[in-house]
C-alpha cells in the first residue's frame, strides 16, 4: 500500500477534541478568545463573498453562544460592505456569552439591527445560520424550535457556520427540526459527526476554515476518525509484480446462495473477480451451479448440500466470504459453523450476521463484519435508530463485542478496527440503495484480503473501491436504476492500475 495524497485522507475530530484544540489555541494566543471569533466571522464572510457575491439582503440567525458571536462578526463585515443585513435571535435568547455580547455590541454600534425573530424571516437573498455550532445537544425550547422551523422553511440559500442548526455534531444525528444548509463552513477542524448518517442530508457542500490556529493547538489530540476520499483509492489498492500469477492474487471462497437466493452469491463472486482475486470458488445449492457458470465461467461453482462438504472446498482458499444469500435454515447454520471451525480469514455479511446475532460465537481477530444498520442493531441488541444515532460509536461497539474489523454500511460508511482506529468513506450515492450492493462489497473486501491486505486495510480499501465504483457507474448511466452489476463492471478502471 502506498501513502495516499494528504487531501485524500484527512482527520476528523469529535466535539471534545475540537473544544480542547480551541482552548489550547486560545491559551497560545494569550487568552484572547475573541481573536478566534473574529477569524471565524471573517472566514464566513469570505465564503459568502465567494459563493454568493450578488447577495444584497442577508439575514444572520444568531444563537446566544459563541457561534452566534461568529454570526455577529460576519454581519458586521456585511454591514461595512454596504449590504442590507439583519441579525436575528430566537425570542428570549439574546447573546449570552461574553464574546457573543461583545460581537453583537460591535455590530449594533456600527449601525446594525439586532432583534428577536418574528414567526417568519424577512425576505432575503441568503440566510447565515449561526445559531448553535457544535453547541447543540439535541434539545431546543419552543422559541428556538420556532426559529429553526423558520430557517428550515425560508426557501433561501443557507450558509451554516460550523454546523447546520438542529444537527448534533457529536454524532451526526438529527433529533428534530434542522436546517438544510446549501453550504457548511466548519471551523478549526472537520467534524466526524458531519461525515456520516443523517447529517449528510443537512450539511450541503462541506468546507473547513482552520482559522490559523497556532502551532501546538492539536497537541495530544487524536482524530476520532479519518475521512477517505476517492483520490486515495489508487494508493490503497494492492500492487502486482510483473511476475504475478493467479496463485499470488489469492483464492476466495464464497459460501451462500440458498434456495431462491443464488444471485447474491453470484454477485459476490463476480465482485471478487473484478476486484482482482486470482481464483474464486462458490459453495452453493446445486440448483444454482449451472446458472452461475453460464453467467460467470471464471468462477468455480460447487454444489453443497451437506454443509460439512464445505470443509473440503475451503482447504485451498485464503479467504471465505460467507453470508450472501445464505438464509437462516439448518443448511445455512451448518455452513457458517463449518466455515468458522475451519478458521478461515472471514468476511461475514447478510444472513451470516443474523445467525451470529442469534447465536454468538468467537471469530478470528482478522475477520471482517459488514453489517447494514439493521444487522448491526441485531448484533448489538439495540434498535436500528440507536445505531443510526451514533454510527461511529456503534461500529466501535461491534469491534469490542466481536474483536474484529467492522464495516457499518450506509451513507458515510464507517470502518472501525479493534485497536480504536476508524475511517469514514466519503464516496457513494443514493442510487446504491438497492439489493445486492452489500453482496458486491463482501466480494470486494474478500478479494483484497486474498491479495494480502490486512483486515482493516482491506475493509477501508474495499469500502472505498465499492463506493467509487458506484459513483463511476452513476456518472455513466445515472444513479436512478443503478444495479450491483453496473457497479461491478465499474470496478475495472484504468485509474486503478494494478
Amino acid at each position: 500500500m502506498h501513502a495516499p495524497r494528504a487531501d485524500a485522507m484527512t482527520p476528523l475530530y469529535d466535539i471534545a477534541g475540537v473544544r480542547r484544540a480551541e482552548a489550547q489555541a486560545v491559551a497560545l494566543l494569550g487568552g484572547d478568545g475573541f481573536e478566534l471569533m473574529r477569524r471565524a466571522g471573517a472566514a464566513g464572510w469570505r465564503a459568502l463573498l465567494e459563493h454568493w457575491p450578488q447577495a444584497r439582503r442577508i439575514v444572520v440567525a444568531c444563537g446566544p453562544g459563541n457561534n452566534g458571536g461568529d454570526g455577529y462578526v460576519l454581519a458586521l463585515h456585511a454591514l461595512q460592505a454596504g449590504r442590507e443585513v439583519r441579525a436575528l435571535h430566537a425570542d428570549g435568547h439574546p447573546p449570552r456569552s461574553a464574546l457573543a455580547r461583545r460581537a453583537c455590541a460591535a455590530f449594533v454600534d456600527a449601525g446594525g439591527v439586532a432583534a428577536a425573530a418574528d414567526a417568519a424571516l424577512p425576505e432575503c437573498d441568503l440566510v447565515v445560520d449561526a445559531m448553535f455550532g457544535i453547541g447543540f445537544d439535541g434539545r431546543a425550547d419552543d422559541a428556538t424550535s420556532a426559529m429553526l422551523a423558520a430557517l428550515a422553511g425560508c426557501g433561501a440559500d443557507v450558509l451554516a457556520l460550523d454546523v447546520p442548526s438542529g444537527v448534533d455534531a457529536s454524532n451526526g444525528s438529527v433529533p428534530g427540526i434542522a436546517v438544510r444548509a446549501t453550504r457548511t463552513l466548519q471551523f478549526i477542524a472537520d467534524h466526524a459527526g458531519l461525515a456520516t448518517g443523517a447529517a449528510l442530508d443537512h450539511v450541503g457542500a462541506l468546507a473547513m476554515a482552520p482559522l490559523g490556529l497556532p502551532e501546538g493547538s492539536f497537541e495530544g489530540i487524536a482524530p476520532a476518525a479519518w475521512r477517505v476520499r476517492a483520490a486515495a483509492l489508487a494508493a490503497l489498492l494492492p500492487r502486482r509484480k510483473r511476475t504475478a500469477h493467479k496463485g499470488a492474487a489469492g483464492h476466495v471462497l464464497v459460501a451462500g446462495g440458498n434456495h431462491g437466493m443464488g444471485g447474491a452469491a453470484l454477485l459476490a463472486a463476480e465482485a471478487a473477480l473484478r476486484a482482482g482475486a486470482g481464483l474464486v470458488s462458490v459453495a452453493t445449492r446445486a440448483a444454482h451451479v449451472a446458472p452461475l457458470l453460464a453467467r460467470t465461467p471464471e468462477a468455480m461453482a460447487h454444489a453443497i448440500e451437506d454443509p460439512e462438504d464445505v470443509v473440503r472446498m475451503s482447504a485451498p482458499a485464503d479467504v471465505c466470504a460467507i453470508g450472501p444469500g445464505l438464509g437462516r435454515d439448518a443448511w445455512a447454520a451448518g455452513l457458517l459453523g463449518a466455515v468458522i471451525n475451519r478458521a478461515h480469514a472471514l468476511v461475514v455479511d447478510a444472513d451470516a450476521l443474523n445467525l451470529l446475532a442469534a447465536s454468538p460465537r468467537g471469530l478470528r481477530t482478522d475477520s471482517v463484519l459488514t453489517p447494514h444498520p439493521g444487522e448491526a442493531a441485531r448484533l448489538l441488541g439495540r434498535s436500528t435508530a440507536e445505531v443510526q444515532r451514533d454510527r461511529l460509536a456503534a461500529a466501535h461497539a461491534l469491534c469490542l463485542r466481536f474483536g474484529c474489523v467492522v464495516v457499518l454500511k450506509g451513507a458515510g460508511s464507517v470502518v472501525a478496527a479493534p485497536d480504536g482506529r476508524a475511517w469514514i468513506i466519503d464516496a457513494g450515492n443514493p442510487g446504491m440503495a438497492v439489493g445486492g450492493m452489500g453482496d458486491a462489497l463482501t466480494g470486494i473486501i474478500a478479494a483484497l484480503r486474498a491479495q494480502g491486505l490486512p483486515a482493516a486495510e482491506a475493509a477501508v480499501a474495499g469500502a472505498l473501491q465499492h463506493a467509487v465504483a458506484g459513483d463511476r457507474a452513476a456518472e455513466t448511466g445515472g444513479a436512478r436504476g443503478l444495479l450491483p452489476s453496473d457497479l461491478i463492471a465499474a470496478l475495472r478502471h484504468p485509474d486503478d492500475a494494478p
